[in-house]
Order: C-alpha cells, then structure tokens, then sequence
C-alpha cells in the first residue's frame, strides 16, 4: 500500500471533525476552536490536540471519544491518539468568524 499524501489526509480529518457537535453549542468543534493541533503522519497516523470550552463540559467522557472515532473512520487513517490539554484554556477568540456569526455574536 502506498502512503497517503499527508496533506489530503489532514484536510479529510478537518472534515470529518466538522461533523462533531459540542453538545452545548450547535457550532461544530472545529469552528468553535476547539482543534488546536492536527498532525497527519505518511503512514495514517494521526495526532489531534483538542481542548473543551471548560474543564468541567458535561462532554469531557464523550467529546475526545467522538473526534477518535471519527478521525479513525477516515479512509487512510490507521492510527489515531487524541490528548486533551487546557494549555491554553479555551475562549470565545479561538471561534471562526462563522462559527460567531452562527451565534450572533457578529
């Protein structure tokens, strides 16, 4: 099997994150900022560093589990870790201009 263009496999991630919901805002976690790093290896390996609104979201059990499984579900993805980090704590700046305008917050 021949490697995956990294590239092409980060922008499939990207797509598949958009279709998780956190479950107190109807914006998904990647417009809402929560993604704050994703690392795609040639050989499908994935490395996504996300964080939650706040360290008590009543998704915290779920959210990671969610974007692991999805991530994983991308054709070419083989392997998939998720780390959790509060470093820096999330705040409404980190959120896309749609995500706002989804809000009306613009």
């Amino acid at each position: 099997m021949q490697p995956q263009d990294p590239a092409l496999l980060q922008e499939a991630i990207i797509r598949a994150l958009k279709t998780v919901y956190d479950p107190e805002i109807p914006v998904d976690i990647y417009e809402l900022g929560l993604i704050y790093h994703i690392e795609v290896g040639p050989s499908g390996e994935a490395r996504i560093v996300m964080t939650l609104t706040s360290a008590f979201c009543p998704a915290a059990q779920h959210l990671p589990d969610e974007v692991r499984q999805v991530v994983a579900a991308v054709p070419g993805i083989k392997q998939v870790e998720v780390e959790v980090t509060f470093d820096p704590p999330w705040d409404m700046s980190r959120m896309s201009e749609n995500a706002r305008i989804q809000l009306g917050l613009l």
